[in-house]
């Protein structure tokens, strides 16, 4: 692990932009679950105002046909804009919290107080998302899918 994070410790150092400690610990994150791919800021893309529409736009932008949404943004992201890009909505819900193991205090830490916890190769495993989304929102407040 320290050599996964020796990268987001290094940043503590050079910076006091809370925005690059998180690039820089998703990025460590990410990496050790074995994911290559490569790293676009929202900021050097071209997007609309807007919560739904931005985020449609940011996942056309880098040619997504799906975006990842948590439970969180699932309360109020509006389907519409993607649907007309036809960009799929791709829910992130973990375990039931209920359960005992690795989620059961998911919301309160880090990612990557996860993969210490567990290692890259089963963290892997664990993250998994569901099928797209269909616009239906059971127990959410969501626009319905036109």
């Amino acid at each position: 692990m320290q050599a996964a994070l020796e990268p987001v410790l290094d940043r503590f150092g050079t910076t006091d932009r809370t925005a690059d400690i998180a690039e820089s610990s998703a990025h460590a994150l990410l990496t050790s679950v074995g994911w290559h791919g490569e790293v676009v800021r929202s900021s050097d893309l071209p997007a609309r105002a807007g919560r739904s529409q931005r985020l449609a736009d940011l996942a056309a932008a880098v040619g997504s046909n799906a975006y990842l949404c948590g439970t969180g943004g699932m309360r109020y992201l509006d389907v519409e804009p993607f649907a007309v890009l036809g960009t799929a909505i791709v829910p992130f819900l973990l375990p039931d919290a209920s359960m005992s193991g690795i989620w059961g205090s998911a919301r309160e830490v880090s990612a990557l107080w996860a993969l210490a916890t567990i290692g890259p190769e089963r963290l892997a495993d664990e993250l998994r998302v569901s099928e797209p989304h269909d616009g239906r929102c059971p127990g959410l407040r969501c626009a319905e899918a036109m």
